[in-house]
């Protein structure tokens, strides 16, 4: 599916590279907490294949805890500030709070991502307001408890059922059609076989009409599966990423940008051919 994000067209499926601003993130947290740091990784990821650089200032693994507001504009405004003026690349605010989201686009974010699908009170306004691209996700519960119990009669037809509802209602309050992207929300409220059967039915989320962003890379699924640790999940999380975009993922959310990078243009110079 062709997207397009602050004017620039895609036809083939985007990645964007993961720039933790946190202390606390499951893969990375620490590593590019200070600004200069995380400008480094912003432009090695670019330099990779980076397509946007995806930041966030709150870590949202499981079991973490919520920071406050001032803390993630803090670690957020500044980096998002320096990357547009010296990368010029697209830029997503990783957030579920209005007041980042409206901040970051003032900033020069050029997408909103966002775990809790526009539900936080202001949220939609600060959408409105900015018209960027908005990626709404799917998540179970919250952070702090959403892998206690998670429970589905039928996880894929319960999950596009909740991303349609929450497309429907950000499109009447005001947020262009054309500016949503949809994420199921891997690892969010979903066990191990919760998340393979997303990925097995990935198509059925294109029957809504939108891009589909997806977001496997390190993430526990493969984990639990292999019985790896998080910095041993590359392979994993490159076939992961290869199976999404077979599937048809408009955007793949990543940590490891040139190897990802890698594997899609292999992917995509073979289905060429085809």
């Amino acid at each position: 599916m062709k997207i397009t994000i602050a004017g620039r067209s895609y036809d083939r499926p985007m990645v964007m590279g993961i720039l933790n601003c946190t202390p606390d993130s499951f893969s990375d947290g620490g590593k590019y907490l200070a600004e200069d740091k995380a400008i480094e990784h912003a432009r090695a990821m670019i330099e990779d294949g980076a397509d946007i650089i995806d930041i966030g200032g709150e870590s949202t693994r499981p079991g973490s805890a919520e920071v406050s507001v001032e803390e993630e504009l803090k670690r957020t405004i500044g980096p998002i500030k320096a990357i547009k003026q010296e990368l010029g690349c697209l830029v997503s605010i990783d957030t579920r709070h209005a007041s980042v989201m409206a901040e970051a686009c003032k900033a020069g974010a050029d997408l909103i991502n966002d775990i809790n699908a526009l539900n936080e009170p202001g949220a939609i306004e600060a959408a409105v307001q900015a018209d960027v691209a908005v990626c709404l996700m799917h998540m179970q519960g919250q952070p702090e408890t959403m892998q206690d119990s998670p429970r589905y009669q039928n996880i894929v037809s319960e999950v596009v059922n909740y991303l349609n509802k929450r497309a429907e209602i950000a499109i009447t309050a005001g947020v262009r059609a054309e500016n949503i992207i949809l994420d199921p929300g891997f690892g969010f409220g979903k066990t191990l076989e919760h998340n393979f059967s997303m990925l097995r039915h990935l198509e059925d989320f294109h029957s809504l009409g939108y891009p589909l962003l997806v977001g496997v890379s390190r993430k526990s699924m493969f984990g639990k599966l292999l019985n790896r640790p998080v910095d041993e999940r590359l392979a994993a999380s490159l076939a992961g990423a290869c199976i999404a975009a077979m599937k048809g993922a408009a955007i793949l959310r990543v940590h490891d940008v040139r190897e990802t990078a890698d594997v899609l243009k292999v992917t995509y110079q073979s289905m060429d051919h085809k």
